[in-house]
């Protein structure tokens, strides 16, 4: 039987090599490229690090970047993080022309999406009629001009109204724009459905029913014109439990954005402490049909050293990718 991943191309976030501010991101990319990495996505914060570090544009460090990538045959997957856009209390003009400037860029890198995380802020409109226009409106940005830029829009734990897979495919499907569509990132599956860090077990009470209930409506309901790319991550089991006495924890924070930003290491990294249920994700994702890219996406507090080493994390990474195709290869030989 051919493997799941015969067709599927792997790309990584560029947080995934280094989040303290002295790693650059010019050896983010060749150390990508150099672990076996067909794809990238650029941390919006990264270029601008960047560019401020040779007193240059941003389209200036965009148009280097791109060349750089073209060097190594790297495909720039995405501009990221877009973060809070629909239903902020700020004039829409002002998110659009922030918007305008990020797809620009964009266009530059060549990227194929920028990526716009669901709405997280306390203050925002939940009005579904409000996001749905404000989210048009970005949409049609992406195709005033050529090349096209995709939305890829990406539902989180955390998000206000859009938590779920399934919520942000309701709105693609009225948003209605063929660019847009949805980026499913495991971690966001697991741990609104299945992982709980304020928990002894770490989990839901119902965790396995609730998942297998949503990954199957996912294989039965999910189209794949909607479906732009997909994240793998890790997430580590606390010890001690999260809590308001927890060293991590943050007043009026969610407890999901603090596991997220704090201990989220590659997919299969048990060693480090995940326990997330990546592979049945994958493997849903995987039964859809779905042969598009597959990204890593991290937050490992350790990175933030700036004495972490980058090539460290890029063998991390393809040690991940090596796990996952074990796992998901070998019980599609015992099917």
């Amino acid at each position: 039987m051919a493997s799941p991943f015969s067709a599927s191309k792997f790309a990584l976030s560029s947080s995934c090599l280094g989040l303290h501010p002295s790693h650059p991101l010019e050896e983010k990319i060749k150390v990508a490229a150099k672990y076996g990495f067909t794809g990238i996505e650029i941390v919006h914060g990264d270029l601008e690090r960047y560019s401020s570090a040779r007193s240059l544009s941003i389209t200036s460090a965009a148009h280097r970047i791109r060349a750089l990538c073209d060097t190594l045959n790297l495909h720039i997957l995405s501009l990221c993080p877009l973060e809070n856009f629909e239903g902020h209390p700020s004039p829409l003009e002002d998110r659009l022309s922030t918007a305008r400037d990020w797809i620009d860029v964009a266009r530059i890198l060549r990227a194929e999406y920028v990526q716009v995380p669901a709405q997280y802020g306390c203050d925002a409109s939940t009005d579904n009629a409000v996001i749905i226009s404000e989210l048009q409106q970005l949409a049609d940005l992406g195709v005033a001009a050529g090349p096209k830029i995709g939305i890829a829009y990406e539902p989180m734990g955390w998000s206000v109204v859009h938590k779920s897979w399934e919520s942000a495919l309701k709105l693609a499907e009225l948003v209605n724009r063929p660019n847009f569509g949805i980026c499913i990132d495991s971690f966001h599956v697991a741990s609104l459905l299945w992982g709980d860090p304020a928990h002894t077990s770490g989990k839901y009470p119902n965790a396995d029913g609730e998942l297998a209930e949503s990954l199957a409506r996912l294989v039965r309901e999910l189209p794949l014109e909607k479906l732009f790319y997909v994240q793998l991550s890790g997430g580590e089991r606390f010890s001690p439990v999260y809590s308001s006495k927890h060293p991590w924890h943050l007043e009026g924070e969610a407890k999901e954005f603090t596991w997220s930003k704090h201990a989220r290491p590659f997919p299969l990294e048990t060693e480090l402490g995940d326990y997330m249920p990546v592979v049945p994700i994958l493997e849903a994702i995987l039964q859809t049909g779905y042969q598009g890219w597959i990204s890593l996406e991290t937050f490992d507090r350790r990175m933030r050293d700036p004495v972490f080493d980058i090539e460290t994390a890029a063998a991390r990474a393809e040690m991940s990718v090596k796990r996952l195709r074990k796992a998901v290869d070998g019980k599609a030989a015992n099917l």
